[in-house]
């Protein structure tokens, strides 16, 4: 059965532009449509999952998405929204990046089934790599003119900007070379529309020009707009850079963590992009959140369908406990050692800290004055360090102790950190070198 595709996107304001006739064309009978993706790397990141949610919706309103990946592209490098030339990368490491790329696309999209529209993978390399240059001009660069080729904002841009040093020959053919795949989709598979983010508009009619002059057929564009976060920061990066859908690359946690740091103005367009909730779902959801925004409802929502979707539940389940584990009471050494250096360091990002060596703490042990002050200022003053610990409101690895307490190797986390702590939220951690 075929559901109104732009309809879900509208509400969900996932769309920039649709091409005219392209929402009758849907409606009529399941289509093929693809979205690019640049292999330069072999994970996707949280910047890509806009157009991955793009082509999951369109397999769930029953037509038939084909992702295809951007071998020859991305020997090239598309000029769209960047002032420089990107890395060219080799055929294996192009190959590599395909297959880790297409197992971070199945978490979406169906490609296994034997249903008609399942999804589709393929690697314009396969269809570039043979067509010599004499070839290419002949056969497609006689039909765009360099008028045409030159009125697209990529290539305006990039030219205008002061601090751009032009762009090369290379460049300036990725809109034929681009536009060529859905020409060769359109014939090979019958795929009628590309679909892209708003940048992606001059690319992607180059792409229906070719098809309309070349094959005197009838393609379709549609574009969703680009996601911006209220505060002016870029969507999908980090401190640390980009947000990755590698587990190894961005851990469950910290992927877990970027959505719950989310601003209640972009949670509320975020959980109708990156979820699969359903418009009554997520209005229940927004004015739930909206009676108590302290509690985070929205937030936590978005993060639990999206890191669940990305990862697994038991990724899920542990990016949870991780996070609660600073406020839980009843958090211990055994605890804090299930998880690994990489996601202790997420856990412990934002901690203030300090290093010393490992041979403060053997022998006769680290005094609590030194943990506390002397040795890295987590207290003022060494009399502020001896009131707390009278006070009791001193635990080491979430565990109370008394003034006569020495840190040793047996309190190592992993073997190299040590949680300090002052009442209920003041924490301090000890990396031992």
């Amino acid at each position: 059965m075929i559901k109104n595709f732009v309809e879900e996107l509208t509400w969900r304001g996932m769309i920039h532009t649709v091409m005219p006739g392209a929402e009758a064309h849907l409606m009529d009978s399941m289509r093929s449509a693809y979205v690019g993706f640049d292999p330069t790397a072999d994970s996707l990141h949280i910047g890509n999952l806009v157009p991955i949610m793009l082509l999951a919706h369109y397999q769930r309103c029953g037509h038939k998405p084909v992702a295809l990946v951007g071998g020859a592209t991305g020997m090239i490098g598309d000029p769209s929204g960047k002032s420089n030339e990107r890395n060219l990368l080799d055929e294996k490491t192009l190959r590599h990046n395909q297959d880790a790329i297409k197992n971070q696309l199945s978490h979406f999209l169906d490609f296994e089934s034997d249903a008609q529209n399942a999804a589709v993978l393929v690697n314009n390399y396969d269809w570039m790599k043979d067509f010599s240059f004499l070839e290419f001009i002949r056969d497609v660069g006689k039909h765009i003119t360099v008028n045409y080729m030159m009125a697209k904002d990529s290539v305006k841009n990039r030219i205008s900007s002061e601090s751009s040093e032009g762009m090369s020959f290379t460049e300036f053919t990725y809109q034929l070379v681009q536009g060529y795949d859905f020409l060769h989709l359109y014939k090979e598979s019958d795929c009628s529309i590309q679909m892209g983010g708003s940048d992606q508009w001059g690319n992607i009619t180059t792409g229906t020009e070719l098809i309309r002059r070349i094959a005197n057929g009838k393609g379709y564009a549609i574009t969703c707009p680009l996601i911006t976060k209220s505060d002016g920061s870029k969507f999908g990066k980090s401190e640390g850079g980009n947000v990755w859908l590698d587990a190894n690359r961005t851990s469950p946690y910290k992927f877990y963590q970027y959505w719950l740091d989310t601003s209640d103005e972009d949670a509320e367009k975020y959980i109708k992009i990156f979820t699969f909730l359903s418009k009554e779902e997520v209005n229940s959801i927004i004015n739930e959140h909206k009676l108590d925004e302290g509690r985070k409802i929205l937030q936590k929502k978005i993060a639990e369908e999206i890191t669940k979707m990305v990862h697994s539940e038991e990724d899920l389940q542990f990016a949870i406990e991780a996070s609660n584990i600073l406020f839980s009471k009843d958090s211990t050494k055994d605890v804090f050692e299930k998880y690994d250096d990489e996601t202790l360091n997420d856990i412990f990002n934002g901690v203030p800290q300090a290093e010393i060596s490992k041979s403060e703490i053997e022998g006769n042990g680290l005094d609590m004055i030194g943990a506390l002050s002397a040795k890295t200022n987590f207290l003022k003053s060494n009399g502020e360090a001896r009131r707390a610990l009278k006070e009791n409101s001193i635990s080491v690895n979430k565990e109370k102790v008394k003034d006569d307490y020495k840190i040793s190797n047996k309190d190592l986390i992993n073997n190299k950190f040590v949680l300090l702590q002052r009442g209920k939220k003041n924490y301090f951690v000890l990396r031992i070198k």
